[in-house]
């Protein structure tokens, strides 16, 4: 049996259905599922979102796009440190799975967001562990969606503000901390975005794969075996 096509993209922050990062995704939407057999979007695939209820054009137009490929491969989703308020009726209505960070597949090669392995940025893992917390996303949710949206603003805005002031060491990947969580999942080739730093790294354990965030290109990273390329291309699709 073949190795499935896959493909992997991460961090596009969408939030304007009418900008070309939006118009990009669509088109790769819909090209990765005429070619790919598995699509995985690694987290961060929009801006914000405030709840399976969002009833605004951005939340529905994404819902139709992932519906639209999901009919013909496979669609995967992580959640990222902006969109952890995906649920069950998002993945049913965009006919996705949602899928647990890490991830491993079946050949070795292990999946992430990648904000988990910045483990020196102590102030955001503290964050991270209220925000991804049942009891703070049962409280959010039962709130009204304007509420929410309000939220939403003031968190993206703190963030915004606390990351301009730290070390830029403290907001990458801790390399022993990726090392440990490589090792105890038996992987080879580690897969995740987060830190808006596209690269390929090698190690003792294997090789690194860190997709870019989609601001002046977008990036994707194709696989078919043991062949991983990573990608940039033009929002208005050139590679």
């Amino acid at each position: 049996m073949p190795a499935p096509h896959r493909l992997y993209v991460s961090d596009l922050h969408l939030c304007d259905p009418r900008a070309p990062a939006f118009r990009a995704f669509e088109a790769l939407m819909q090209d990765a599922a005429a070619r790919c057999d598995e699509i995985y979007l690694l987290g961060d695939l929009c801006e914000v979102w405030v709840g399976d209820d969002d009833d605004g054009p951005m939340a529905r137009r994404l819902i139709a796009t992932l519906a639209a490929a999901s009919r013909r491969a496979r669609v995967f989703v992580m959640h990222g440190n902006r969109d952890f308020l995906f649920g069950e009726r998002f993945a049913r209505e965009a006919g996705v799975s949602l899928i647990p960070d890490p991830y491993r597949l079946d050949d070795g090669v292990l999946l992430a967001h990648g904000d988990a392995l910045c483990i020196d940025d102590h102030a955001y893992q503290q964050t991270r562990r209220v925000l991804r917390s049942p009891d703070w996303q049962r409280d959010v949710l039962a709130r009204p969606l304007a509420e929410r949206r309000a939220l939403a603003d003031a968190m993206r805005a703190e963030s915004r503000a606390a990351n301009a002031n730290k070390a830029e060491n403290i907001m990458d990947v801790a390399p022993a901390e990726v090392a440990r969580v490589v090792r105890a999942h038996g992987a080879r080739v580690l897969i995740h975005g987060h830190t808006h730093r596209p690269g390929i790294h090698t190690a003792d354990w294997g090789r690194r794969y860190v997709l870019g965030a989609w601001e002046r290109c977008g990036w994707r990273i194709e696989q078919r075996g043991d062949a991983i390329d990573l990608i940039c291309f033009g929002l208005g699709g050139a590679a």
